[in-house]
């Protein structure tokens, strides 16, 4: 029988362990770490990485007339660099290693800073048709290539980043299908292998997404 109503409140616990105050640290235990502790190391490390590759595409653009334009690339590497990331782990679907996503993110990038570069600076884009101090005789042939160049540059930056990620991830599925039918110790080299594969493509995650991110910053300095 309860002898005063206020006794329910009294701190009591089913446990060995005293675990009556365990309840003011549910709420942070549930909210991030990166919510409520800031700057964490995590924060930190996230912020240092946009700021240098802030640095670097403000120096490939070379233009004070276009401030934040640094965010869509750095926007587009976070992009690609999460994707990347997020296919190396199983039953996950790599949406990078298709021309459906790769070309569906440089295609309209590239489309618009034609656009822009033909409408804005039409006698600049003329200009970058013909190199310095080439021979008038292979000016017709240069026009040619040049314009050639330009058109396939969205489809050279959707194969790139497709062709480093089926090729990394085709080579660990391979050696893995092939591990039921060694022996103890080559599935021992196997796993060895694997592990140093993923290392590996833990890089070229970051490296395609920084060289899809450089590249259409280039092509974007051009048209200015």
């Amino acid at each position: 029988m309860m002898t005063n109503l206020f006794s329910t409140f009294d701190p009591s616990t089913n446990f060995s362990l005293s675990l009556n105050w365990m309840s003011m640290m549910i709420g942070m235990m549930i909210i991030p770490p990166m919510f409520w502790l800031i700057p964490s190391r995590l924060n930190m490390v996230w912020i240092n990485i946009i700021f240098t590759l802030h640095k670097e595409f403000k120096n490939l653009i070379k233009q004070k007339n276009f401030n934040g334009s640094t965010l869509i690339f750095i926007s587009l590497f976070s992009f690609i660099m999460f994707n990347n990331f997020l296919g190396l782990f199983p039953y996950i679907f790599t949406c990078t290693s298709h021309m459906t996503m790769t070309l569906a993110l440089s295609l309209p990038l590239w489309l618009t800073f034609m656009m822009y570069g033909w409408i804005k600076n039409t006698i600049h884009m003329l200009a970058h048709l013909v190199p310095q101090g080439a021979p008038n005789i292979l000016l017709p042939f240069l026009v040619i290539i040049e314009t050639t160049s330009n058109i396939i540059r969205p489809g050279t930056l959707a194969i790139r980043l497709t062709a480093n990620m089926i090729a990394g991830h085709l080579l660990v599925t391979l050696l893995g299908n092939s591990g039921p039918s060694m022996n103890m110790y080559m599935l021992n080299i196997l796993i060895i292998v694997q592990i140093m594969l993923l290392i590996l493509e833990s890089a070229v995650a970051m490296i395609q997404s920084y060289v899809f991110s450089i590249l259409t910053t280039l092509y974007s300095s051009e048209v200015i």
